[in-house]
């Protein structure tokens, strides 16, 4: 499982030109998932992302959590994080779970955060989504489990 984290000052994800789903600060993630991932590697994710320390403190170092700065949640499927390019140019996406099988995982990611941030708000899973956002920092993480 991956989490692709963007520290952001807006986001939000259209589908068929109609927003579904918008943020201030907080957190763009892309959510990808394989073959092997489960609960356990989703609750894993979970606690690092909430426990993540990327916004600046008085400091002006990055010392405080997404709790700690009332942030706000933007998750997006998206499958192509797990796109291979080794071989040719054209990405196998032969590591990224079936639908069938992410969409559980992914709904469970999703209920599991809306029981510790107040605003959670989602993209549609395996829609043609246009995601805005203003990254800010510019600030991007990669968490794996």
């Amino acid at each position: 499982m991956r989490f692709l984290i963007q520290r952001v000052k807006m986001a939000e994800v259209e589908v068929a030109n109609k927003v579904v789903g918008k943020i201030d600060k907080g957190f763009l993630v892309l959510i990808g998932i394989t073959h092997n991932d489960t609960k356990q590697s989703a609750d894993y994710l979970i606690k690092k992302l909430i426990n993540l320390r990327i916004f600046e403190d008085e400091n002006e170092k990055m010392n405080l959590s997404l709790k700690d700065v009332n942030g706000e949640l933007l998750l997006v499927s998206q499958f192509t994080l797990y796109g291979d390019t080794k071989k040719g140019n054209r990405p196998s996406f032969i590591e990224a779970a079936r639908p069938e099988m992410a969409i559980n995982l992914y709904n469970y990611i999703i209920d599991e955060l809306k029981k510790q941030i107040p605003k959670v708000e989602t993209g549609i899973f395996g829609a043609d989504m246009q995601v805005k956002l203003v990254n800010d920092g510019p600030v991007t993480i990669l968490l794996e489990e």
